[in-house]
Formats: C-alpha cells, structure tokens, sequence
C-alpha cells in the first residue's frame, strides 16, 4: 500500500492528500512521529520515496499522468503555479501561519515552537484574510474557479490553507459569498472527503467543518 506521512493541520500535508485523492490513488495516511521532520512525504507502492510537497507534485505528476494536476496549455499551467506559489508563500506566512500556528496543537500542524497564544498575532492573521476572500471571490467571478474553468492545483492549494482555517471556524463565509460558493465545490469533491473527516485529540472542529453547504 502507498503511504502518506503527513500532519492532520499542516496545509502542505493537506495538499499532498488532496492531489493523491484527485489522482484517485489508494493511499494509507500515516501521522508522522515528529511534527518538526521534513513533511509530507509519499511512498509508492515499489518503494519510491518523494519528500517534501514539491517532490511529492513532480512525483504524481510524472509517474501518474492520468487525472493531471495542471493545466496542459503553458500559459494556463503557469498561472495555475502562480497561485500554487502564492498559496504556500504569502497566504501562508500572512494568514494561515499567523491564525494556525497560534490555535493549533504544534504536534499537529508542524509549528516551530510551543508557545501560548498570542491574539495579536492571531487579529493580524484574521485582517489580512479578509483580503484574500476578496480576491478569491473575484477570481472566481472572472474565472470559474480561481486561475481557469476547470478546477486544478490552484484551487487544491488554496483550498488546503483554508481548510486549516475553517476547521476552527476562522472564515467568515457569509461576508464573502463568491469565495464561500467556490469553497463548497472544492469540499465536495472526493478528494477532500478524508480531510473533513480529521478530528485532531482535545480540539474538534467547528460544527460546520465538515458541513458540504455551510
């Protein structure tokens, strides 16, 4: 059996599982041991080792080219990886890392350090957000889902950042109505069934977590 080793709040553990369920791969997940080791990695079924998210993408992608991740037409591809990019870059280091890390147990979401948290932090994080649910909602006006019509990494990256956020109730959906609607898609598809079923010890989600329409 192919192994994900992963931490349940870790955005980028999150992705990975994403795109090996949008590849409709039979994986077992595995919680890592140690919060602070280089995550997520995926073990094929003839051993093959990909650590770390972008391994893990190049992994899939080249040895599954069925169900592809990004879009075939170069232009579209790269805007596709802008957002991959802008996911795990500024969206992550301004909002989900700011909100996340403070909430959220270290041994699950991968922290660098134990501390109480702090709600300035957390108050910056949430400011920030709002931006980014604004931009969501326009892209998905001008586009259907965030860089094309047809759902790919994007919106799998973005997504994966979110739901970290909305399992502690952290988005307000209903002041963002475009990005709310392009949510509710993503967390439909099957790929994202195993993350809606995450329940971390001590710290449950919100009760519209695993709610398909809110």
């Amino acid at each position: 059996m192919r192994k994900l080793i992963h931490l349940t709040l870790s955005p980028a553990s999150r992705l990975a599982r994403l795109l090996v369920g949008e590849k409709r791969l039979a994986c077992d997940p595995v919680l890592s041991d140690d919060a602070l080791a280089h995550l997520p990695v995926f073990v094929d079924l003839d051993g093959t080792r990909a650590t770390g998210l972008w391994a893990i993408v190049d992994h899939l992608e080249g040895a599954y080219p069925d169900n592809p991740l990004m879009p075939e037409d170069p232009a579209a591809r790269g805007e596709a990886l802008r957002w991959l990019d802008w996911a795990c870059g500024p969206l992550h280091e301004q909002v989900t890392r700011r909100i996340l890390f403070e909430k959220g147990a270290q041994r699950y979401t991968g922290a660098p350090q134990r501390s109480a948290p702090d709600m300035n932090v957390i108050r910056g994080g949430r400011e920030a957000l709002k931006a980014v649910l604004k931009t969501l909602g326009e892209a998905t006006d001008a586009n259907g889902n965030l860089s094309a019509r047809d759902c790919n990494i994007a919106d799998f990256a973005v997504a994966a950042q979110l739901s970290c956020l909305d399992y502690f109730g952290e988005i307000p959906w209903t002041d963002y109505p475009q990005a709310a609607e392009w949510y509710v898609r993503i967390k439909s598809r099957p790929s994202f069934r195993t993350l809606l079923a995450d329940r971390v010890p001590g710290q449950p989600p919100t009760a519209s977590y695993a709610e398909l329409d809110f």
